[in-house]
């Protein structure tokens, strides 16, 4: 039984993650901005008890960074799953709010990467673990043919190199890091018009993670398997 845990699983992908690992038998940390007030996680609580671990953490603050730390302790943790975060509206040129864009950045690019350093020790302590970014293919800059969307195209732009970054720098802890783009899934976030759903998604994700080789770490990484140019 491994340690999973996922950031973000009040709704959509991050539930989803949490839901899979559980069924497969995995001990599952989750957290929210506030799981006590999400009845799916409370639900899921009451069905696998023993599994499953509900923390408050805001991956945006470093006190709220800090406490969940330490409660987490010096626990293994196996898969660290950087799923929270915002889109920031679509940020079309001539009507870019610098605030939402900074708030962006902060959510979806620092956040995951700070948040790997308080838990630096914990992955250490599983012996080959893993860390799971989510991105996005807008964050493709190869990709982009259709322009707009500064914000969140930036934020995982960043987000993809400062993952890249911590693929070099984690390699001799034994710690693989996955660049994932989840698809176009139907959610929230996502929105109605989307291919996929939640569940083919992040079932394709897990088999991904679960084949991560040495030589894929670091790499950009669609829930299909196929490579993502940068």
């Amino acid at each position: 039984m491994k340690t999973v845990l996922v950031t973000g699983t009040n709704r959509g992908l991050g539930l989803e993650f949490v839901k899979q690992y559980l069924e497969a038998g995995n001990r599952v940390i989750a957290t929210a901005r506030d799981p006590q007030n999400c009845a799916p996680l409370q639900a899921l609580l009451e069905q696998y008890s023993k599994q499953l671990t509900l923390y408050a953490l805001d991956v945006a603050s470093a006190e709220s960074r800090k406490a969940f730390s330490k409660a987490v302790g010096d626990q293994a943790i196996h898969l660290l799953i950087n799923n929270a975060g915002v889109h920031g509206g679509w940020g079309q040129l001539g009507k870019l709010d610098e605030a939402e864009w900074l708030r962006c950045l902060h959510i979806n690019t620092i956040a995951p990467i700070k948040l790997v350093e308080v838990l630096r020790s914990n992955l250490v302590n599983a012996e080959h673990a893993t860390v799971a970014l989510l991105s996005s293919k807008m964050g493709s800059i190869s990709d982009n043919t259709s322009g707009g969307s500064y914000i969140y195209r930036s934020s995982k732009a960043a987000l993809n190199a400062a993952a890249k970054s911590l693929a070099v720098d984690l390699a001799g802890e034994k710690i693989k890091v996955a660049i994932l783009h989840p698809g176009w899934v139907r959610t929230d976030m996502g929105g109605p018009n989307g291919l996929i759903d939640a569940p083919t998604s992040i079932g394709g994700l897990r088999r991904v993670l679960a084949n991560l080789t040495w030589e894929q770490s670091g790499q950009f990484i669609a829930y299909d398997g196929t490579i993502i140019p940068w």
